[in-house]
């Protein structure tokens, strides 16, 4: 097992989830986040950042240091036996710091933790099924990549009988925008006690509001006007105003 750094985030509801990472001989960075809990579910691996810097992004979001821990390959967390243990300090940043261009999405990593009461839940099933309902009545029946994407399955099992659960994946290019709008579609929703995370591979956030999310379009081969429509139906997109189609059922005032 490795030494990483472990991080968390407490919610306003008392909840909490975790962030850990490390760096590699071979100048990568891994990260892994999930619920706190003694697994960390999520994982990825990244060139072209360096640890020192994502770390600086997770505490700018409220994210405190913990302990330097070692996690397996499973992301099995185990804290150290010395409880008088003091983690290793994090890296001075550099007097001329080398600038590293953000790097493209490759894939976007998922999580959910649903532990809402029992009435929050149901109103979450109810509201996953008619945002799929919605993207399929949506979807263009030429381009059905989005078919391959497991997740809408493991939502659709996972809320039928209104349960506590949690669940992670990831989406690929191949996939289709349509996975990731669902999710922050849902995210945007804001269900308490229901705490979704959307990341991209450098454990960068995903924001609800796509006009800052460029590069996330892009990465499916798409742009905020293309998917606007869909955006819409989903609610993270206010519908714009069709003055040509407004006025036209106003009566002719000119005399």
């Amino acid at each position: 097992m490795a030494a990483w750094n472990l991080y968390r985030h407490r919610n306003s509801d008392g909840s909490s989830k975790d962030w850990a990472v490390r760096s590699n001989s071979d100048g990568s960075i891994t990260t892994r986040w999930g619920k706190t809990a003694s697994n960390l579910p999520g994982v990825s691996s990244r060139s072209g950042v360096r640890q020192f810097d994502i770390e600086r992004q997770k505490q700018a979001k409220g994210y405190v240091f913990v302990a330097e821990v070692d996690i397996d390959g499973n992301g099995n967390v185990v804290f150290p036996g010395n409880a008088s243990a003091t983690p290793s300090p994090l890296p001075e940043p550099d007097s001329n710091p080398e600038l590293v261009p953000t790097p493209p999405v490759e894939v976007l990593y998922w999580t959910i933790d649903c532990r809402a009461k029992q009435a929050v839940r149901v109103e979450l099933g109810i509201e996953v099924r008619r945002l799929i309902g919605a993207i399929q009545a949506l979807a263009d029946s030429h381009a059905t990549p989005e078919q391959e994407w497991n997740g809408w399955q493991q939502w659709i099992d996972a809320t039928l009988n209104a349960e506590v659960f949690e669940l992670s994946g990831q989406i690929k290019s191949t996939h289709g925008v349509l996975p990731c709008l669902f999710l922050l579609a849902l995210k945007h929703q804001g269900f308490k006690g229901v705490d979704i995370d959307i990341a991209t591979e450098t454990a960068r956030d995903l924001s609800v509001d796509l006009k800052v999310e460029q590069d996330v379009l892009a990465f499916f081969g798409t742009d905020l006007d293309s998917i606007r429509e869909t955006a819409e139906v989903l609610g993270l997109l206010k519908p714009r105003l069709n003055l040509a189609a407004a006025m036209s059922n106003t009566d002719d005032c000119w005399f």
